[in-house]
């Protein structure tokens, strides 16, 4: 990976750019960064935010200078990563497609051409990398979305869509976290929650991490959402080399 960038961003902060296009190449490369840091345990590095191109890393000066983080990270950014030394994680997220679930699911159908139960099968059958996190704590910005299923957002957005609502917008799909208002084409719910501020890690995924969805019915809906309220269910992850 050539032309990686390490820039200022205040007095605190350096922002590391990887490239400009949006790749499951850089991601990796991101990813790997991140793991490293973690691995040196970096003294001073407050926190790491990565997104689709760059990595924005935190630090206290008063513990570590500019010049020894731009140092470290001059020699970490040049760890080659090679296939087989990472691997990925695959969340499984049921989704109850359709009905009161999915209220916009026809309208999906319709822009693409595809009967509802086409679109389903289309939007489960991927793994879909998470890019990075942001907008609502646990929302997930994903890659890969079938480009038969892109959707323009609604012309008029709702007030409120329910947390654990699945909908496309435009190009990308993605899980809503929280009830907030939004304008997203709503094809399916799913009963697990990507954001539980009860929950000893609030927030179930992380950038580098896959989601796939699984299709379920109301009634196993319905069997998860008990569970998870009583703080018994939990997702099936998959474990995989890149």
């Amino acid at each position: 990976m050539q032309n990686i960038r390490i820039l200022t961003a205040g007095d605190s902060s350096i922002l590391i750019e990887f490239g400009k296009e949006i790749s499951p190449e850089i991601n990796r490369k991101i990813s790997a960064t991140i793991q490293l840091m973690k691995e040196q345990h970096i003294e001073g590095v407050v926190d790491m935010i990565p997104a689709f191109c760059s990595l924005l890393i935190n630090y206290d000066p008063r513990v570590i200078s500019y010049d020894e983080i731009r140092e470290r990270m001059q020699a970490l950014v040049k760890v080659e990563v090679k296939a087989g030394e990472t691997r990925k994680r695959i969340f499984e997220i049921p989704v109850c497609y359709g009905g009161e679930y999915g209220p916009d699911i026809a309208n999906i159908a319709e822009h693409a051409g595809l009967t509802e139960e086409e679109v389903i099968r289309i939007h489960s059958s991927k793994d879909y990398l998470i890019y990075m996190l942001g907008f609502l704590p646990g929302f997930t910005y994903l890659g890969g979305l079938d480009e038969r299923l892109h959707t323009p957002r609604l012309a008029n957005p709702r007030i409120r869509i329910s947390a654990g609502s699945v909908g496309i917008g435009g190009s990308q799909t993605g899980i809503y976290p929280l009830d907030s208002p939004g304008g997203w084409q709503l094809m399916g719910m799913t009963p697990v929650k990507t954001y539980d501020p009860e929950r000893e890690a609030p927030i179930l995924v992380e950038a580098g991490d896959y989601i796939r969805f699984v299709p379920v019915d109301e009634e196993e809906y319905l069997r998860i959402k008990d569970a998870v309220e009583r703080g018994e269910y939990q997702c099936v992850i998959h474990e995989e080399e890149v």
